[in-house]
């Protein structure tokens, strides 16, 4: 699985989004140590607090398939009409965290085609463990 198909994934996810409220689409696509694919996409509820993140929705997908690490997350986010370079909230980036080591990659990449990968370190310096 490269890459771009991981992204293509995430976009791909993005498209099913439930976000009548923020008008922004997120989809997210985990590759685990097994080699299997698990996707998600944001839903969103009237209740702000009660949101799901795509990030959130895919790793309940691998643990549900059996999946305990995270190799590779490829997130995409925008509204309906652009793509943008979208990070983790600060939530996704502690449950990334929890099934992540120090190889585990996030990519994001934009309709430009500018792209980033990050490492866990890199967007949660200093984290905690239990």
């Amino acid at each position: 699985m490269t890459d771009d198909e991981l992204l293509n994934a995430a976009r791909a996810v993005r498209e099913k989004a439930h976000c009548p409220y923020s008008g922004f689409h997120v989809g997210a696509a985990i590759l685990d140590e097994n080699g299997h694919i698990h996707v998600g996409c944001n839903v969103e509820n009237a209740a702000y607090s009660n949101v799901s993140c795509a990030e959130a929705g895919a790793i309940s997908a691998m643990v549900a398939a059996g999946g305990k690490r995270i190799v590779t997350i490829a997130v995409a986010g925008g509204d309906e009409n652009k793509t943008r370079a979208c990070t983790p909230c600060g939530g996704c980036r502690q449950r990334i965290h929890e099934f992540s080591d120090e190889n585990t990659r996030i990519i994001v990449k934009d309709d430009d085609e500018d792209w980033h990968a990050y490492t866990m370190d890199e967007l949660l310096p200093s984290s905690f463990h239990l």
